[in-house]
């Protein structure tokens, strides 16, 4: 039974993702965790002043989103659909384009 479950759990986290296997949406998710990441290892004070400081809950949401993206971006999925959900960019392309915007606005 529980294996039923978790094949159908992991067919409708398949198929929901399937859709943002894109070449163009993989390159901008790269490329924004590419650029985040340098912007970060440059200057990490001008970055914290940028955003408002990294704090408990920007810097975890950070660190996370950029790996997320760069993940999504190479184009690697993990097999196991909760690894798929942790990693999902519906949530972490979003978070990052935020601090990226806070960054560069």
């Amino acid at each position: 039974m529980s294996q039923t479950v978790s094949n159908a759990v992991d067919l409708w986290v398949r198929k929901s993702h399937a859709w943002l296997a894109c070449g163009p949406l993989r390159l901008l998710a790269l490329v924004m965790g590419l650029v985040t990441a340098g912007l970060v290892m440059w200057d990490p004070e001008l970055f914290s002043r940028e955003i408002g400081g990294f704090g408990p809950v920007i810097s975890p949401a950070l660190i996370w989103s950029c790996c997320t993206a760069m993940i999504f971006g190479v184009g690697f999925v993990p097999r196991r659909w909760f690894w798929q959900v942790l990693f999902s960019p519906y949530i972490a392309l979003p978070i990052l384009a935020i601090i990226l915007w806070l960054r560069l606005s």
